[in-house]
């Protein structure tokens, strides 16, 4: 039997997955086609790495190596549900909930000495920060807001604020002395394996990293942020917002860039608090507090310090010294500086946009904001988009045009791969990548604190992106844009590879340019507000900023993107949206049983997946699932049937029943299958008959606490009953 991969995940979307699936499972396998599931969540991931400390009943696969090497095979066809991307605070609190659950799991060790700590900490860094990414996309990336989402959406636009010609919002980056500034890229002429090393101003060598495997043509990068330079720019940048009266707001990406981005958040939390440091800091490090895990595991740590009211009080006084700090909850007191994982640069920076500039102070109000992102290497792109809104006002959903993206993400491609590869220096001297021969291919002067990191991209992943690009290009007669900057190390390298590519294909009568990142958003914004299509073609980290940023404006979300990711084996790979919002839903479900989670990304995933199966498997019952499952959605949204912005219309749960009384519905009427047609025609009008029923029973149950039994680990049992709470349609899919 033909068989798709259906992720359990994490937060919302695994809430989402007991309702929806049981339905995915009942219609497909009238089709012929399995549905099995495969547990790549945080708590899934971190069970699975300590089984002989679990029972049996406890154990997890790794179910997340399986999927990878099912990656590289031509049948693989995995539907890939939002997941947590791990901070330090993340991990810790999955590992505590697990405890109480009964998991005889270790403590996440702060300062490994022992032998058994080290492994220990080993395994659990392997779970953290985007550990699944990397793993099953072994493909590039195509990603674009289907049709009828965009022409919804044109039809209802979402809310912009408005912009004033007057605003002060702007970003702050550093320009040198950073990643951007700092790099050196080659391209590899032969296999071989590369040594990353220190060399100490005494002459000591220590090995870094003793085995880099690289492919012929490949690109390997490395570069540096130099820690005082950041230093001296944080503090500047804190004077700035003060001075100007704005919020001051860092923009990282801590989860995806798992090792350089703490360490660099850690700075401007010690930044804004130098008085709290240069009182305390000794005193934190010996207790094992870090700055990387943001200020508010700080004050719950310092709790249990003899200076801990001290050091309280000294975190109120940099408050009240330093400027507005932006809030991520002004009700709660949490600051944008409270957790590394809560202020995410693809999805905070939209955000902002979209609302005119401004993010929340502590007063509760709206205020205009200093962003800071300290490397300039894709700073630039949400400047450009400020100057464009203060001289042109707010986007206007309901005419403007869409900015689809291919990306270069296949085998860890980028940034994206360097968390192996990343260090903080531990003494003046030197980094340097050295071959198997001596030679030594790159080096930097380093000193104390600074973070290096090297990132690898393979030369058959960039074939494979320049081959999407121009097979986009094509079948949707829109320009294609790189965004590569000359200036840029890696950048000069991909554009040398790209002009030796493009001649390979067919570009006549396409428009494929390659432009510096700003620039390309100056071209992109242009367009967009005339209406017109521009696909940015981008690397990694471009990718997940991109995907995020046009979509919100667009659309108001990203999680109602179309994202293909077709393997280079062969097989498929079907993504499903954003889950930024995921935990604010979840804790709206635990409140008041509401799930206010948007599933289109799982129909339109779930639509390709099938359309895939159906041509490598000559399945004629999936292609028509497919189709009607298109059309089906198509009706969807015509009868807008989201989930509701309040509690009392349907939540997800609700939008599940009626994508499947109008798929059924779609299998009843077509003529492809009369077999299919023949089943489905009875099973549809019931669910018709019994509509008033099923949404009775679904929305009967909002308004009360839900227990589900944990937030990272869901009790299956407590999860199932609370997201399927109509009797009616659980028995129809049952007879089914």
């Amino acid at each position: 039997m033909a068989k798709i991969i259906y992720t359990h995940t994490d937060e919302a979307p695994l809430l989402a997955t007991y309702s929806f699936l049981p339905i995915i499972a009942a219609y497909a396998a009238k089709a012929g086609v399995d549905v099995e599931t495969r547990d790549i969540s945080l708590a899934g991931r971190v069970i699975s790495q300590f089984p002989e400390r679990l029972t049996e009943e406890q154990r997890v696969p790794d179910h997340l190596a399986e999927l990878g090497e099912l990656a590289t095979q031509p049948e693989a066809n995995i539907i890939k549900l939002p997941n947590v991307s791990a901070s330090i605070p993340q991990l810790k609190a999955v590992i505590k909930e697990l405890q109480s659950q009964g998991y005889d799991l270790p403590d996440y060790p702060e300062n490994p000495q022992s032998d058994e700590d080290k492994e220990t900490r080993a395994k659990y860094d392997k779970t953290k920060g985007s550990a699944v990414n990397p793993v099953l996309r072994e493909g590039n990336s195509d990603r674009r807001a289907p049709l009828s989402v965009k022409n919804y959406a044109k039809a209802h636009p979402h809310r912009m604020g408005a912009w004033s010609p007057d605003s002060k919002t702007n970003v702050a980056t550093m320009g040198e002395h950073d990643f951007f500034s700092n790099e050196k890229s080659v391209v590899i002429p032969a296999d071989d394996t590369l040594r990353i090393e220190h060399v100490g101003v005494d002459g000591t060598v220590t090995v870094l990293k003793p085995e880099t495997k690289v492919l012929a043509g490949e690109v390997v990068d490395g570069t540096f942020m130099d820690v005082a330079a950041l230093r001296r720019f944080l503090t500047e940048q804190i004077a700035r917002a003060k001075a100007d009266g704005v919020l001051f707001s860092a923009h990282l990406k801590a989860t995806m860039m798992k090792v350089s981005d703490p360490i660099i958040f850690g700075h401007v939390v010690q930044a804004f608090f130098p008085t709290l440091f240069e009182q305390y800091g000794e005193q934190l490090g010996a207790a094992g507090i870090s700055p990387n895990d943001g200020l508010g595991a700080l004050l719950d740590a310092v709790a249990a310090l003899p200076e801990g009211d001290a050091i309280k009080a000294a975190v109120t006084q940099g408050l009240a010294d330093g400027p507005e700090l932006a809030m991520v909850d002004s009700d709660k007191g949490i600051t944008n500086l409270h957790v590394p994982s809560d202020v995410i640069i693809d999805a905070s920076m939209p955000a902002m946009i979209r609302q005119s500039g401004h993010m929340w102070g502590p007063d509760g109000e709206e205020a205009d904001t200093l962003a800071v992102i300290p490397d300039s290497s894709y700073a630039g792109v949400y400047q450009t988009v400020l100057d464009d809104c203060r001289t042109h006002g707010a986007f206007d959903p309901a005419t403007m045009g869409s900015v689809p993206n291919v990306g270069l993400m296949a085998k860890a491609a980028e940034e994206y791969g360097s968390h192996d590869k990343t260090f903080e220096v531990p003494a003046a001297g030197q980094v340097r990548v050295v071959a198997s021969n001596g030679d030594v291919l790159i080096e930097h002067d380093v000193q104390p604190g600074d973070i290096w990191r090297a990132c690898q991209t393979k030369d058959a992943s960039i074939r494979d992106w320049v081959k999407l690009a121009v097979t986009r290009a094509r079948a949707s007669s829109t320009p294609a844009i790189f965004w590569l900057d000359a200036d840029r190390a890696h950048d000069a390298n991909l554009i040398a590879k790209i002009n030796d590519y493009l001649p390979e294909h067919d570009t006549d009568g396409l428009t494929i340019e390659i432009l510096p990142p700003a620039e390309a958003t100056a071209y992109s914004l242009e367009r967009i507000r005339k209406g017109e299509d521009t696909i940015s073609v981008t690397g990694n980290v471009l990718r997940d900023y991109n995907t995020d940023l046009f979509p919100i404006l667009e659309l108001g979300t990203s999680a109602k993107m179309l994202s293909i990711v077709p393997l280079m084996n062969g097989g498929g790979l079907f993504e499903t949206g954003a889950g930024g919002s995921a935990p604010k839903h979840v804790q709206q479900l635990v409140k008041e049983n509401y799930l206010r989670w948007d599933s289109l990304g799982e129909f339109f995933a779930l639509a390709a997946s099938l359309e895939h199966l159906a041509g490598y498997a000559d399945n004629k019952g999936a292609q028509v699932l497919a189709d009607t499952l298109d059309k089906a959605t198509g009706t969807f949204l015509e009868n807008d049937k989201s989930p509701t912005r309040r509690i009392g219309g349907i939540d997800n749960r609700g939008s599940h029943f009626y994508l499947g009384l109008y798929w059924a519905q779609e299998i009843a009427a077509q003529t492809e299958d009369a077999d299919l047609a023949a089943v489905f025609k009875p099973f549809a009008e019931s669910l018709a008959a019994s509509e008033d029923t099923i949404v009775g029973e679904l929305n009967g149950v909002q308004g009360s606490p839900a227990d589900i039994g944990g937030y990272y680990r869901p009790d299956e049992t407590k999860a199932d009953h609370v997201m399927r709470p109509s009797a009616t349609l659980n028995a129809a899919l049952a007879a089914l």
